[in-house]
Order: C-alpha cells, then structure tokens, then sequence
C-alpha cells in the first residue's frame, strides 16, 4: 500500500471514529421525547382511534438487550362511545434481544406494564370499544413469547349493555403472586342480569417463557347460580388463536350462559355438563361434551365459528333416555317437580303457577334478539323416551338457524307403531316473531295412544292417522297458539271398540249396562275429528265415530285462548230400539282437567232425520283428503260418506286433495 493510501485510509478511519463518537454523545444527549409525535400519530393510524403520550419516552440502545420506557399511555374511545378515555397506562416497559431484532425477529426479555386502567364497552348495537379492525375481520392476536411479562396494579371494568354484564377486575401478573406455579391472576366482580359475579383466572410463572413450552391456566367463573371450571393450556405462547380446556359447567338453565359465551341456548332445566373446550382461529369446539340435563342424559360434539357477521353454531347431539318433560322448558313451560324431578326454583314457581291456572301454554316471552344474534345447524336424537303423556319411543330434530328464521325440519317423534313427522319454523326475523306447524301421523295404533283397558282388554283398537297444520304470531307460546289458525284433523280408518262402549255412546242404558259384563267388541268402521282453527278457537262441525250399532256425531270447540273446551256429542242408532233413551253427551272444562256429562232434559227421538244426519256427514268428502286422499274412497270411510249420500246427504267430492295454503 503506498503512503498516500495509507494516508487516507488514516484520515478515512478517524473521520468514522469521530462519526461514531458523534452519534453516541448524540445518542446519550438526545431527546426522545421528539419521537412523541410520530410514535403517536402511527399508534392513532393502527388503533383507529387518538392515542396520546403525556409523558417521557427513553431508550437506551448501547445493549445487547435494548430497552425503552414511554410514561403517560393514553387511548381514547370511538366516538360513539363517549369522551371518557377507554384505557390508560402510567407507564410501559419493553427490553429485546439485540441479533434477533437485526434479523427481523421480536425476541421480548420483558414487558411491564404499570397501572394499566381499561374501561371496556359494549352497547346495545354489539359495537365495542375494543374493536380496532376498523370493520375488518382480523385473525386472532398471536403475540411473541416474553421471557418475563409484568402486569402491576391493573384495572378492569367491563360493561355490556346487550348481555347486562358489568364487571369490576384487578389484573396483576410478576413472577410469583405467593402460590407454586402462580404467576398471572385476573380477579373480578360485578353483576349479569342483575346476579352477582364473580371471575378468577389464573396463569403459572410469566417468567422464561419458551414458545415451545406450553402455558398452563386455570378458569373459575360464578354467575348466580351459574358455575363454570377449566383447567387448560396455551401450546404455544402467547398464540392466543390456539389454547385447549377442560371444562365442567353447571346451572339452572343453559339459556343463561349467553352473557358469558355470546351463544344463545334454549331454556332447560338444571345442567351439569363437561367436555375438552378447545380453540382454532375462529373455530371453537366443544369434544366428547357430556352430562345431565334435567333427568335426561346429554353427549356430542359442538362447534362455534366466529369471525362472521353472526356466529355460527353446528353441534350433534343425542340422549340415550330423555325424559319428556324436560323438553317444556325450551318452550318456556317447566318440567315436573314432584319428587324425583330435576328443576330450578323458578320453574318450580311457574309448574305452580300454571298449574293453578289449569294452563297448558306458557307466557315466558321469547327473546328474538338472541335468535338474530347467531345462526346454527343442530341435529339432536333420543334413543329413548320416558315419561310420556302417549307412548313414544324415540325422538330427532334437525333444525337450522339462519337471521333470525329457525326451521326444524324434520320433526320425529317414533310411536311404538307409526310416528308424528312434520315441520315447525319460526320467523323471528320481523317485529312479531311468526310460527308455521305442520305435523302429520301416520301409522299409529288406538290401543297405544288410547291406552284405556277393560277386563283385560283395549277398549279400542285399530289404526290412526292425523294431520295439524297451525300457523300464529307472538312472543310467547301462550300468544302464538292463542290467536292460531289452520285445521287439525285426526282420522281412526278402521278397527274394533268394546260394543258396551259403543251402546253407551249411544245412551241404551239397558243394553250397555247389561254388556259391561262381557267381552264383546264391534266393527269401528271410521271414526274423524276435524277442526277448523281461527283466531286460536278450534271448532269441530264433523266428529263422526260409526260403529256397528250407532253412530255418533258431534261438534264443540277448544279455544287455545283460554285453554277450555265444550264439546256436545249425539248417538244415532241404526236400528230401531223399544228401550232408547238418546241424551247428548257432553264434555267441559279446561284442557288438563275436563268433565263429562250428559244433557238433561234433550231426550233426542228416534227414526227419521237421515238427510240431517247425512249433512253432518258430508264435509267428509273435503276433509279426509287433508289427511290423505286414500282416505276418500278407503272402504270403512269412503263407506260412510258412500252411506251419507245414499240417504239423501248432500255430499261433495273432490276430485284432487286439498292442500292448505302456506
């Protein structure tokens, strides 16, 4: 190298020496707090919302470990949520590692945050405070590990006008709080729906963190008389799209858990349930879900998607015993509560009530809201039934929940012979939620939903089939039937009575008495009730039940308004009786409770009024093909409308079923 070069390689040497003394006194004299604004006004931009530094920002970069601290953390709300600040921190401490940080690697060694003060809110529109995606899904927060993460003396409140949640919490994390394997707590109080609550969570050492080591926490939830417990862990801290649990839950009704998971549930009885809670992104799910509902057995899978305009809820379900009055409380009504039953204090108070009532229909209002809240696709199964008003044996639904508008469809309820099949949906998408139901039985058998004995024997016996076809407004159960329309008919195409029965019906008390006394049956050769339904009253113009000696015609009501009945039934001998005394039979009173009776003083005369008979027969023709249009020209009921017309009825036929309209 020649002199020059070596010259200026000299003076190149020393100009940088003094360069790099520059910018260290530089560095060691500068002001950060001119980073301020910059470092402000690129936090507003990320947040979308004012963010503001009142106090000191320091860095010290001469470190293999670089730190900085920034005093006076402030961070306004939206602005539909007010002036007040949403949060604030007294001061944020952050070191990293060097070589990672030149390679483009966040390596945290530690995070201390100072008298960090949050005030979170959610209003009655689901907007949140906390929401910075700027309308915008984002995946959820996936942080670096830090090596020793310190929260001290930290606030919490949280208020949700749409669930009625208000909490008050402290957070602190360091790295021991006192307890092995302690080292992050969040602890809180406050009120859902008025109830007291309470939440603990609980984390091990924030200290060494490994992204390879998993984090453990523990989750201990207290609603009223709601509880839940979780033991789980974060694989890979602090990816918070990831964790799993272990959960157990337990409570009055499940339909009260919406506050704390956002899910609308249906009203049950008492619950205690476990399963592994686990998280994916959006995807939340619910493995080897297990338990008791009410006195009936619960298992399955479920699934919640967020990350959608509406969260979405798959779940299938099954029950190897369901007990049947469990199902009232979706429904607003209560299960049994005598003893044996399962049922919280408050459906023990409506069972009362209603039951003094002598009501059927419950005035629980349904929460629309909820239902417009998320949408679902759930399939549900009962391997068995118990405790049945008529003998069913096996049970599934699978309903869809989609803005609002749930359908279930199909509807299965198994008889021992036959099954109910149909469809039920429920708009609630308009101010008034709307309910269509349209059920159908077929193949079922008398002896079992008539399970009436005598001297050994059914009363009746042989086939039946239905139709119900209902549609109603209102919130409540007690509304939506009480002002229902459609008709409803059941149709018994065939099969044999007790003949004493049949006399009876027909009021020969001599015969029919006398008959009691023997085993005897006779030809059913068609038997239908049809009703008609407006504005929630159900009236029958043709109850027809021709046996081999009388026939037996009537008409009546039930209004589902208020939950009573008043029926009026008249036997119609086929052949002449010197002993007859033809009274009209009666049936009153509420629908748990009727009464029957006879007329007095409507001693009805025998012969003649075939053509009057023959009219109450000849809606037949138009209302067997509601049911099935074999029904028609079946040789028992076809028969009857065939012997109607003969006497001089005016009957009609129809050439092609007759569908309601939907």
């Amino acid at each position: 190298m020649t002199p020059k070069a070596k010259k200026a390689l000299g003076w190149t040497g020393a100009v940088l020496a003094i360069i790099a003394i520059a910018v260290a006194i530089l560095i060691a004299v500068w002001d950060w707090n001119w980073f301020r604004g910059p470092l402000e006004r690129a936090a507003s931009a990320r947040l979308h919302r004012q963010v503001t530094i009142a106090g000191d920002l320091n860095v010290n970069l001469w470190s293999w470990r670089p730190s900085a601290t920034v005093d006076g953390i402030s961070i306004a709300n939206p602005a539909w949520a007010g002036r007040d600040k949403m949060g604030s921190i007294d001061r944020l401490t952050i070191r990293v590692r060097l070589v990672p940080l030149l390679w483009g690697k966040l390596d945290t060694r530690v995070l201390a945050v100072d008298r960090p003060n949050f005030r979170l809110l959610a209003d009655a529109q689901g907007r949140k405070n906390w929401d910075f995606s700027d309308g915008k899904v984002q995946p959820p927060a996936d942080f670096p590990p830090i090596q020793h993460f310190v929260i001290r003396d930290g606030r919490l409140s949280y208020l949700d006008a749409q669930r009625d949640v208000r909490f008050q919490g402290t957070i602190n994390a360091r790295e021991s709080l006192g307890e092995k394997n302690r080292g992050f707590e969040l602890l809180g109080r406050g009120t859902i729906n008025g109830a007291p609550f309470r939440a603990e969570v609980t984390g091990g050492p924030l200290l060494n963190i490994e992204r390879t080591q998993p984090y453990p926490f523990d989750v201990d939830l207290r609603a009223g008389d709601t509880y839940i417990t979780a033991r789980g862990a974060v694989p890979k801290p602090f990816d918070l799209g990831a964790f799993h649990m272990n959960a157990t839950m337990r409570g009055p009704d499940m339909a009260a858990l919406f506050p704390l998971i956002g899910v609308a549930l249906p009203n049950t009885p008492p619950y205690s349930l476990r399963g592994r809670l686990e998280r994916k992104g959006f995807l939340w799910k619910v493995d080897n879900l297990s338990g008791r509902v009410g006195d009936s057995d619960l298992s399955g899978d479920v699934s919640v998607t967020t990350g959608r305009a509406r969260p979405f809820l798959k779940a299938a379900l099954q029950s190897r015993s369901l007990d049947f009055d469990d199902l009232g409380a979706i429904f607003g009504a209560a299960p049994k509560v005598g003893p044996g039953e399962t049922a919280s204090p408050e459906q023990v108070a409506i069972a009362r009530t209603m039951a003094a009532q002598q009501r059927i229909f419950s005035d629980a209002p349904l929460d629309v809201t909820r239902m417009r809240a998320m949408d679902a696709d759930v399939t549900y199964r009962a391997i068995s039934i118990r405790d049945t008003p008529i003998k069913l044996s096996a049970a599934s639904v699978h309903v869809k929940l989609d803005n609002g508008l749930l359908r279930a469809d199909p509807v299965r309820f198994d008889l021992p012979q036959g099954r109910i099949e149909g469809q039920v949906a429920l708009n609630a998408r308009g101010a008034v939620p709307a309910t269509d139901l349209d059920l159908r039985l077929s193949n079922a058998r008398l002896e079992w939903l008539v399970p009436m004995a005598f001297q050994g024997g059914p009363v009746v016996n042989g086939g039946l089939v239905g139709r119900a076809r209902l549609s109603g407004t209102g919130d409540t159960l007690h509304k939506t039937f009480g002002g229902a329309n459609g008709q409803v008919t059941v149709v018994a195409p065939g099969g044999e009575i007790r003949e004493s029965i049949a006399e009876l019906m027909g009021v020969n008390v001599i015969k029919g008495l006398g008959l009691l006394k023997k085993k005897d049956t006779t030809e059913l050769r068609c038997a239908v009730a049809s009703f008609k339904t407006a504005n929630g009253v159900m009236t029958a113009d043709s109850i027809v039940l021709d046996t081999g000696p009388v026939v037996v015609t009537g008409r009546g009501l039930i209004d589902l308004g208020t939950e009573r009945m008043d029926f009026r039934l008249r036997g119609h001998d086929k052949t002449f009786r010197l002993v007859r005394v033809l009274l009209p039979v009666t049936m009153k009173g509420p629908l748990t409770a009727p009464k029957l009776g006879v007329e007095p003083g409507s001693a009805i005369a025998q012969g003649g009024g075939a053509v009057a008979l023959g009219a109450l027969l000849s809606p037949l023709a138009a209302v067997l093909p509601f049911i099935d249009p074999g029904l028609a020209k079946d040789a028992n009921c076809g028969g009857l409308v065939a012997a109607a017309k003969a006497a001089g009825a005016p009957v009609r036929t129809v050439s092609k079923p007759l569908t309601a309209k939907r």
